[in-house]
């Protein structure tokens, strides 16, 4: 694992909730900060309204992009729910990782809590679990 990201335990109950709500379909969301810590979740709708992939709506992401600008924050991941499966990256999450320097993380809810969010960075198609630090 290279990278490491921290992110707050309130943040990490805060997405579980997002994606129990949006079950059975899957829930996506931006994630904002600086440096190696997520201060900030933009959620966005899930177009698809899918349970086994997502496409976020353009002009959200821009919004968020712009309030990111506007705050000082980078984005630091690219955020899904799984609702019946672990949290790993699927071939269809794979394909659509196209974002440069961001991580993909995803909360699963079909695993137990203490592997419910993971995280990934992908080069050429292929993921690597990245660090999450739930900080209290």
């Amino acid at each position: 694992m290279s990278r490491v990201l921290h992110i707050p335990r309130a943040m990490v109950e805060e997405l579980k909730g997002v994606a129990e709500a949006g079950a059975p379909l899957e829930v996506c969301a931006l994630l904002a900060g600086t440096g190696n810590r997520i201060e900030r979740v933009f959620p966005m709708t899930n177009a698809d309204a899918s349970a086994d992939h997502f496409t976020m709506v353009p002009a959200e992401q821009f919004a968020a992009i712009k309030a990111m600008r506007t705050d000082r924050l980078h984005m630091l991941a690219v955020w899904h729910s799984h609702p019946a499966t672990a949290a790993r990256m699927s071939e269809e999450d794979l394909r659509l990782a196209y974002t440069p320097d961001v991580a993909y993380m995803i909360t699963s809810l079909a695993v137990a809590d203490d592997e419910s969010l993971c995280g990934y960075d992908v080069e050429d198609g292929i993921p690597r679990q990245i660090q999450i630090v739930i900080e209290d």
